[in-house]
């Protein structure tokens, strides 16, 4: 049983900066991969950022590529998303999901709702 928290969402006006968390309960070895998804209303949901237990393996899709970064805290079983330049295409719930290093997640919160106004 694993249990997944998020936070830090918000309103904030185009070209701000919002810093999301996540953070874990319960076994902690089955979130060795930590991610971040986001859903806008009536579109899929779309995946956002990856890392994994180092925290110096991250993966970034190019449409947040060099405005997102993933970070985790292990000793709090914690991973943080910092997002910066944000943009109203931006605005969506952010879901943290997590799972083992090799296979799909298994685990997922239950969202933290950003809105970008512009």
């Amino acid at each position: 049983q694993v249990q997944l928290v998020e936070s830090g969402g918000g309103l904030v006006q185009a070209g701000g900066s919002l810093r999301l968390s996540c953070t874990v309960s319960g076994r902690t070895s089955s979130s060795e991969r930590m991610g971040w998804f986001r859903q806008a209303p009536g579109k899929e949901r779309e995946f956002v950022a990856d890392i994994n237990w180092s925290g110096r393996g991250t993966v970034y899709p190019d449409s947040v590529k060099g405005r997102f970064t993933l970070s985790r805290d292990n000793a709090k079983n914690t991973v943080f998303m910092q997002m910066n330049s944000l943009k109203p295409e931006d605005t969506a719930i952010y879901f943290c999901t997590a799972g083992p290093l090799i296979g799909p997640y298994a685990y997922w919160g239950q969202g933290t709702q950003v809105t970008v106004s512009s």
